[in-house]
C-alpha cells in the first residue's frame, strides 16, 4: 500500500521550516565571514588609527553577537576558525591547545591580559602606535630647511611607507648637537599631537631622523594661507595643549614654541614638532639653565641675562605669543624700533601687544599665559579648562 500524500499545509509547513532553516543558516553564515572581514580590518586599522579599531572592535563585538544568536537556534556551535595574527608569547600555549575555542573578541582579551592591557581596545591603541622601523628607503626631494637641519621626503622600499627624514652633515658639528637632543627626546615620546619618531640613521655623511611626514605644512603656513577664525584658533590651541600637557608630564620643555614649530595635517590634526632646542628635566623643582629659543616667543626669565634658571613655565608664555600669532597672522609685536629695544622689552615681560580687536574670552586666555612670573603662570592643565578653548568642543 502507498504511503499517503501529505497534505498541503503539511508540505507548506515543511517548507516554511525548511526555508527558514537555509535562510538562518546563510544569515549566521554571512555575520560570521564579515566577523572575519572586520577583524582583518581591524588588524589593519589598528596600524594607523586607534580610535577606528575601537569603533570596529564594537562593532565584531555587536557582529559574532548576533551570529552567535542565530547558530545557537540551529543548535550548532561556534568554533574559531583560526588564531589571531597577533599572539603574545603569554597566550601562545592557550592558543596552540586543539580543544580551545573561543571568539575573536575572547582571543583579544587574552592578548590583552597577557600584555597587562587592560581591555581590547586598549591593547588596540596601543598597536595603532606602536613604533614603525625604516631600513631600507630612499631619499626623496627637499621637502624644508630649518636653522640647523634639512628635512627630505623618504620613501619606504618595504611597503611604500612615506615619512620625513630629517638629516644633518656630520661635519657640522653645532647642528649635529641639535639633532641628537631631538632624537634623544623624541625616543621617549609618543602622542597624538606630537610628531611621531619612527628612527634614525648614520650613513657615513649624514645623520637621520625618520619622522611622521605631515605633508599640510606648519600653522605659520596654514595662517598665511588662510586667515583663521576664532573656532579655528580655539580647537588648534586646545590640541596644542594636549600635547604640552603630555610632554610637561614626562618633564620635558619644548623650548621653542611657535607656529613655524607646530604641523597641522590636512584633517585639522596639531603636531608639535622640532624638539632640537627642548630640555628633559629630572624634575619639576629643578629649572634649566641655558636660555634658548627665538626671541619674539621667548619668555622673560629665559630672555635675561643673568638667568635664574627656566622651566616648564616658559613654554606656557610661549603658548601665549603663539595664540598671538596665530590670531593676529602676525609675529607677537612689540613696541621696539630696534632689536636692542626689543630685548629689553622681552626681558621686562611686558609682552607682546595683544589687540584690542581681539575677543575678551582670547584675550583673558592670552594674558594669562603672559604672566612675567613663571610662578603666576596656569599650567597646560589648568588651561585646558579656560573657556577659550573649549568654545569648539
Amino acid at each position: 500500500m502507498s504511503s499517503p500524500m501529505p497534505s498541503t499545509s503539511t508540505q507548506a509547513a515543511c517548507s516554511s521550516s525548511c526555508s527558514f532553516s537555509d535562510y538562518a543558516e546563510a544569515s549566521a553564515q554571512y555575520v560570521m565571514r564579515s566577523v572575519q572581514t572586520l577583524r582583518s580590518v581591524v588588524e589593519a586599522a589598528a596600524h594607523s588609527a586607534g580610535n577606528c579599531a575601537r569603533l570596529i572592535g564594537e562593532m565584531l563585538r555587536s557582529a559574532e553577537n548576533t551570529a552567535l544568536t542565530i547558530l545557537k537556534k540551529l543548535g550548532r556551535p561556534i568554533q574559531n576558525e583560526e588564531n589571531i595574527a597577533v599572539q603574545s608569547p603569554q597566550a601562545a600555549a592557550v592558543f596552540s591547545n586543539p580543544n580551545y575555542r573561543a571568539s575573536p573578541v575572547q582571543i583579544l582579551a587574552q592578548i590583552a591580559r597577557g600584555n597587562r592591557y587592560s581591555d581590547v581596545y586598549s591593547l588596540a591603541l596601543a598597536i595603532s602606535r606602536r613604533r614603525r622601523r625604516i631600513t631600507d628607503w630612499e631619499r626623496g626631494d627637499l621637502i624644508g630647511k630649518g636653522s640647523f637641519a634639512s628635512v627630505y621626503k623618504g620613501y619606504s622600499n618595504e611597503d611604500g611607507f612615506f615619512f620625513a627624514a630629517k638629516g644633518v652633515s656630520l661635519k657640522e658639528h653645532k647642528s649635529l648637537c641639535h639633532l641628537e637632543n631631538e632624537i634623544a627626546i623624541l625616543e621617549g615620546l609618543d602622542h597624538e599631537n606630537i610628531i611621531q619618531y619612527y628612527g634614525t640613521l648614520n650613513d657615513g655623511e649624514m645623520l637621520y631622523i625618520f619622522l611622521e611626514l605631515v605633508s599640510h605644512g606648519t600653522l605659520e603656513q596654514a595662517y598665511k594661507n588662510c586667515p583663521f577664525k576664532q573656532s579655528q584658533v580655539s580647537h588648534y590651541t586646545r590640541q596644542i595643549l594636549l600635547g604640552l600637557k603630555y610632554l610637561h608630564s614626562c618633564k620635558v620643555v619644548h623650548g621653542d614654541l611657535k607656529c613655524a614649530n607646530i604641523l597641522v595635517t590636512e584633517s585639522g590634526r596639531i603636531k608639535l614638532a622640532d624638539f632640537g632646542l627642548s630640555r628633559s628635566m629630572e624634575d619639576h623643582s629643578q629649572s634649566l639653565k641655558l636660555g634658548l629659543g627665538s626671541p619674539f616667543w621667548m619668555a622673560p626669565e629665559v630672555a635675561k641675562l643673568k638667568r635664574v634658571g627656566y622651566g616648564l613655565p616658559s613654554d606656557i608664555w610661549s603658548l601665549g605669543c603663539t595664540v598671538t600669532e596665530m590670531s593676529t597672522r602676525k609675529y607677537p609685536q612689540y613696541n621696539a624700533r630696534d632689536a636692542f629695544n626689543l630685548h629689553r622689552a622681552i626681558r621686562s615681560g611686558k609682552g607682546p601687544v595683544v589687540p584690542d580687536y581681539l575677543s575678551d574670552t582670547l584675550k583673558e586666555f592670552i594674558t594669562q599665559c603672559l604672566q612675567p612670573d613663571p610662578k603666576q603662570r596656569p599650567t597646560a592643565a589648568d588651561l585646558l579648562a579656560h573657556r577659550f578653548v573649549n568654545e569648539s568642543s
